[in-house]
């Protein structure tokens, strides 16, 4: 139980020490919807070592949606935007969410997207 607890923490602060470059990064706001109410760094790949592009900066709201809440529709147009970033965590990270919605616009919008075509296809089936 310790190794793994010592493991976590280690990860916590390794994550941690990402978190100005990060921030400065995302300009103090969320990678996703531009909100700056309570940020903090998402773990877009835990089973990774943390890197810059396996973080992202989010808010409290679409840390819920990341994590599986289930989104309103407007809450889903806020972070369409993010599919065009040039980081992993920020961009795949959003069309997980986004490809969780049946409406046609988000479909497509994953699909002009610029992330990985394997990315593209696992989500789209």
């Amino acid at each position: 139980m310790a190794k793994g607890y010592q493991a976590n923490k280690d990860r916590q602060e390794a994550v941690s020490l990402l978190g100005k470059q990060i921030g400065k990064r995302a300009g103090f706001k969320c990678e996703w919807c531009g909100s700056k109410e309570d940020l903090r760094l998402w773990d877009y790949q835990p089973e990774r070592e943390p890197e810059p592009a396996t973080l992202a900066l989010l808010c409290s709201r679409c840390r819920a949606l990341a994590d599986g809440q289930k989104p309103e529709l407007n809450e889903l147009r806020s972070i369409r935007d993010a599919l065009w970033s040039d980081i992993p965590a920020v961009a795949e990270g959003a069309a997980r969410v986004l490809a969780t919605c049946k409406e046609p616009w988000a479909r497509e919008a994953i699909e002009e997207s610029f992330i990985a075509e394997e990315v593209k296809a696992e989500l789209l089936g």
